[in-house]
């Protein structure tokens, strides 16, 4: 497409190899915090065409407030040489983006920040639609999704968003006070019960408390999704769990910062926990599918016996 060839540069890259300018599209967060991350490290965010909504549209707005966003994703990729997109599961942005770079004979790129749903992400209303390049920043991600999406190149990347939170997030041994950082996250399946499954999960973990060993002055800290409405864990907050709880909405690193112990069921922070040195329980009760995250060091509750 001549479009293309028009806006083909050359550069040396650190990470997105990519001919500009780039479409970026994104909505849920966890891609666009690692698209932000390497288009930092590349010094190419005015090479970037943004079109994003939902969580992403703040991460954008916090790193680069001014570069304006596209009104449509049409307009993003009208004179662009690539797309670059994230694989979130609470809209079809960036699916709908994917479609429209090849109706555009443009090459698109998905970067997949997680371990788990890789087929699903790639399908909407039963239309399956696969870039050319999958990006991942993990050996376990790469893995995965060889296996998964086979004949599609798929690439590992410098995890540069978990280094610069892993940067900022202190050692144990200087964390003062006993707290416990719960990660929230919607499960999207009530497993058979009539709850939804986070909220089950919560549970689980409250009934077991005893068995995790912390200190009887523990506080307890819930940190909801950033797709989590305003209200949700209301409820929760004013029940009588006989522990100081609270919600902690502050910066992600401030909050594993201030925690000796992190629990939740498979969100990505957890394996940012570990990586911090943190003791990370798993929530997900027996009755729950297995938890996919594969990383060694998780705690899994289900599997503590009583002494």
């Amino acid at each position: 497409m001549a479009l293309r060839k028009t806006f083909f540069t050359s550069r040396n890259s650190v990470i997105v190899d990519l001919p500009l300018p780039i479409a970026v599209a994104c909505h849920d967060a966890g891609a666009a915090n690692h698209i932000v991350a390497w288009l930092r490290a590349d010094d190419i965010g005015h090479c970037v065409k943004p079109y994003m909504d939902g969580p992403a549209r703040k991460v954008w707005e916090d790193a680069f407030p001014g570069i304006g966003m596209a009104p449509s994703i049409e307009e993003a990729l009208t004179g662009a040489a690539a797309l670059l997109s994230g694989t979130g599961w609470a809209s079809s942005l960036e699916h709908e983006a994917r479609i429209a770079a090849h109706r555009f004979g443009l090459r698109a790129v998905a970067m997949v920040d997680h371990w788990t749903n890789y087929e699903s992400r790639f399908v909407r209303d039963g239309i399956r639609e696969l870039p050319e390049e999958i990006w991942v920043v993990d050996e376990y991600a790469y893995a995965l999704a060889e296996r998964t999406f086979e004949g599609c190149d798929v690439r590992l990347k410098a995890d540069m968003y978990t280094q610069q939170l892993i940067a900022e997030v202190p050692p144990i041994a200087e964390v003062n006070g006993n707290q416990l950082l719960y990660i929230l996250e919607p499960a999207r399946a009530d497993w058979g019960r009539g709850i939804q499954g986070e909220f089950q999960a919560l549970d689980y973990m409250f009934d077991r408390l005893e068995l995790m060993g912390l200190p009887p002055d523990t506080s307890i800290r819930l940190r909801p999704h950033p797709s989590d409405p305003p209200g949700k864990y209301d409820a929760c907050l004013a029940r009588e769990w006989g522990y100081d709880i609270a919600l902690d909405q502050g910066n992600l690193t401030d909050s594993l910062a201030k925690a000796k112990w992190v629990a939740g069921c498979e969100s990505f922070a957890l394996t940012l926990a570990l990586r911090a040195g943190r003791t990370v329980f798993c929530t997900l009760p027996p009755w729950a599918p297995v938890c996919r995250l594969p990383h060694s060091g998780l705690i899994h509750l289900k599997d503590i016996s009583p002494v």
